[in-house]
């Protein structure tokens, strides 16, 4: 089985120590080293090319916003999720805005984070609940205004609903069992909106809405 191949960024080493005690116990995760700051990470990066990076976004020097934009620009294979005290729409959206696959509370549960971890690896957005709910609501809003109008105004009622679910975060299955249709149906009802909204993945979902000014940090 092919691990994925982890980097750790957080000053404090009481939780770099935690992050590897919970996550060394997953057969598929493999902790390759890390960081204590910004300027660290990105060396580190550069030298061990991890699958994925455990983003703080409070840093020393610079930013984890910032290391974050850096690293997508030069390694745009690898993902980051961010993982954070904080919890408002500024570093939330920033941290989406220049590329993290991710974004998970330091309150939230382990198993939050290590789905976090896959499905960044997947090439997947994930959101922790309460964040996410922010992004669709704020999406749902402004698709009212002018400039989203035109934009949402090709979409029938279902493709909307599915579209606010897969923001959301939700499968197929769940989408289908919410809705109480087939989950070929979904899959239809997906492809559909992704076709009008010129989209390929839930990644480029969420930053489609960001780019788009659905979403403005």
């Amino acid at each position: 089985m092919s691990r994925i191949r982890l980097l750790l960024v957080d000053d404090h080493e009481v939780v770099r120590s935690g992050l590897r005690m919970l996550l060394e116990n997953e057969a598929d995760l493999v902790i390759l080293g890390e960081a204590s700051n910004g300027k660290q990470a990105l060396e580190l990066v550069e030298k061990l090319n991890p699958d994925v990076v455990i983003m703080d976004i409070t840093l020393p020097d610079i930013s984890g916003i910032d290391a974050t934009r850096q690293i997508k620009e030069s390694h745009p294979n690898v993902a980051v999720v961010a993982l954070t005290i904080h919890e408002d729409q500024q570093y939330f959206f920033e941290m989406l805005q220049v590329g993290a696959s991710g974004y998970v509370p330091k309150r939230a549960a382990p198993d939050d984070l290590i789905t976090a971890i896959r499905a960044a690896h997947r090439g997947e957005i994930y959101i922790y609940p309460s964040l996410a709910k922010l992004l669709v609501g704020d999406f749902l809003t402004r698709s009212d205004e002018e400039g989203a109008k035109e934009t949402m105004s090709g979409l029938t009622p279902r493709e909307q609903e599915v579209l606010s679910m897969l923001a959301e975060g939700k499968t197929n299955d769940e989408i289908a069992e919410m809705l109480t249709i087939s989950t070929h149906t979904v899959a239809r009802h997906r492809e559909n909106l992704m076709g009008k909204l010129g989209l390929h993945s839930r990644s480029e979902l969420v930053k489609y809405a960001i780019r788009q000014g659905l979403i403005k940090p």
